[in-house]
């Protein structure tokens, strides 16, 4: 066995001062707010990625590339968080942190000086994608971490209500600046990271510091090959089941899909068991005695679930249907459907700090729970609202749901950090980010799957009777009605017209100007997918609904404000136990 060995007990006891934990969030967030920001970025940026590698990612042989570049980032941050975390306690969370923003850094800037074309070109993208996403998880593991160590814990739940409102808003502050970029030049998406990248790592290599316990030990290489491949398979096959088979319009009877869902969780199953058995698991089981750890990280999970892919819903809902009605043409709307969604941004960073700052004192029970129920009321709320809505309606709804949003958050967080003993924080930290990145892929699945149902209803007939009513010839109008509503989802999605899509060149060419005109002009397709997507619309809100009522009863079950007894003793030898009420 290998010895521990631990930083010294008076350092750890001696508080960092203001000045250092004002350094530390700093770090900390630009950290956390750089990778949640390229989490998203490339969603609004594809089109332009694509056009200027030569792919169109509509096409059937395409998908592979379209899919990876929506949910390869999210894989990898769920799959390496946990790990990172476990060698963040004991090779040290700053060093782990510090190197994130040196690889995500350089990874950035490989993306941004990408010279190949074509298939090669996608292959090349994806691969550094991934990498730059193990730049991320490193970010990610141990953010919360170095703040646990920095902050006592009264002022926990006001740090970690800033980072999490950058963690939070970063998602859709990326929808807003890959708009904004990406039709100036596609690679100044990458390119934008590698300025703040290198401040960061300079600055985080110069000023922090670890404070917290680091114990030397084995690492786990069976439970991380376990739990690497079981989390892969099961989201492979999540990421794969959306997409059509056969016949089929997902691809859920896919042998492939359902072999690798299977064969995940056995896996998952086993990597459990091996768990219970080696002395220093990667994935502390026991943690999950504690109490408020288990509830937050059950909250937490089911949040995340709630609204994972509602980002996507949302994308859709406006570039699909609302702004084409509204007079923007489909090339305009990425950028304007992450513009119409700045007041959740605006709620998201507004409320983040104050939750967390009354957390510290009223502890987090009362907000994680109240902003749970608050979300579920504002999902309800946009299940009312019509598919034409009224935009200041769904403006004021969008900051409510990103101020209820953030009110759970942070003194969620908070609380599963103060839960948990100095030694374990990065593997706590980890576990509640694979957590919350892995119910995202899930929540995409399952937003997707419901809104694919809905469209197969009507949309079929719907589709074939608009386009032979505009002169289309019946079998590119048949041939148009029956391919998969995923195609026509992707192709919103991707600043295209969904018509010009279906129909294809050579049809519209043999139809009149004003045919052309009507099928290609911005209210032709809305109309069209509008009853079809709301059916949709309302299964997907509905499960979010129950999920966000489900958070807020885990929220709740965590019991009174709870601190770990090390920390009480930590600040008793300090003089600063004031205002603990445990």
């Amino acid at each position: 066995m290998l010895n521990s060995w631990k930083t010294d007990r008076t350092a750890l006891r001696t508080p960092p001062g203001d000045r250092y934990k004002w350094t530390a969030l700093f770090i900390a967030t630009l950290g956390m707010l750089m990778a949640t920001i390229d989490s998203s970025i490339v969603l609004i940026a594809m089109p332009a990625i694509f056009r200027g590698v030569g792919i169109n990612p509509l096409q059937p042989s395409n998908t592979f590339y379209l899919l990876w570049m929506i949910l390869g980032f999210l894989v990898v941050t769920s799959v390496l968080v946990v790990s990172l975390g476990r060698l963040g306690d004991i090779y040290g969370r700053v060093r782990i942190y510090n190197l994130g923003f040196a690889v995500f850094t350089f990874f950035s800037l490989v993306l941004s000086v990408t010279w190949m074309h074509g298939h090669a070109a996608g292959i090349w993208l994806i691969t550094m994608r991934l990498f730059q996403a193990l730049g991320a998880a490193m970010l990610m593991a141990n953010s919360s971490a170095i703040l646990t160590d920095a902050f006592p814990a009264d002022q926990r739940g006001l740090a970690m209500g800033v980072n999490q409102a950058a963690a939070f808003s970063g998602v859709f502050i990326g929808l807003i600046l890959g708009g904004f970029l990406a039709p100036i030049e596609w690679r100044l998406i990458f390119l934008v990271s590698v300025p703040v990248g290198l401040l960061g790592t300079v600055w985080g290599y110069i000023s922090l510091r670890e404070l917290g316990e680091r114990h030397m030990a084995r690492i786990d290489w069976l439970g991380n090959i376990t739990f690497a491949v079981g989390m892969i398979l099961v989201m492979v096959g999540i990421t794969y089941g959306i997409e059509p088979y056969g016949g089929h319009t997902m691809g859920w009877q896919s042998p492939f899909v359902v072999t690798s869902i299977i064969v995940g969780v056995l896996t998952l199953i086993g990597f459990c068991v091996v768990e219970t058995k080696v002395d220093q698991p990667m994935f502390r089981l026991q943690l999950f005695k504690i109490r408020p750890f288990f509830a937050g990280i059950s909250a937490s999970f089911l949040a995340a679930l709630s609204r994972g892919g509602l980002m996507f819903t949302l994308v859709i809902w406006l570039q699909g249907i609302w702004l084409p009605e509204h007079g923007y043409s489909f090339a305009r709307t990425p950028l304007w459907a992450g513009i119409a969604m700045v007041p959740l941004t605006v709620g998201m960073l507004t409320a983040g700090p104050i939750s967390g700052f009354l957390s510290d004192r009223f502890g987090a029970r009362p907000f994680a729970t109240g902003g749970m129920i608050a979300v579920a009321v504002c999902f309800i709320l946009l299940e009312s609202l019509p598919v034409n809505f009224s935009y200041p309606k769904f403006g004021v709804l969008m900051f409510f749901t990103g101020m209820s949003m953030a009110a759970f958050g942070s003194p969620n967080r908070a609380a599963i950090m103060n839960s948990l003993p100095s030694e374990h924080r990065g593997a706590g930290s980890g576990m509640n980010t694979t957590f919350q990145n892995s119910a995202q892929v899930f929540s995409i699945g399952v937003f997707f799957t419901l809104l694919i149902i809905g469209l197969s209803g009507s949309l079929s007939t719907n589709l074939y009777q608009g386009l032979v009513a505009n002169g289309v010839p019946v079998a590119a109008a048949t041939t148009a009605a029956h391919l998969p509503p995923v195609s026509t989802l992707f192709a919103a999605f991707l600043g295209d017209n969904p018509v010009r899509h279906l129909v294809g060149p050579a049809a519209l060419a043999h139809l009149s100007a004003a045919q052309r005109a009507t099928l290609l002009g911005h209210g032709f397709f809305p109309r069209l997918i509008a009853g079809s997507f709301r059916s949709g619309l309302r299964a997907a809100l509905d499960f979010a609904i129950v999920a966000s009522l489900l958070a807020a009863y885990a929220s709740w079950s965590r019991g009174k404000r709870y601190v770990h007894p090390e920390d009480v003793a930590n600040q008793s030898d300090l003089g600063a136990t004031q205002g603990l009420s445990l």
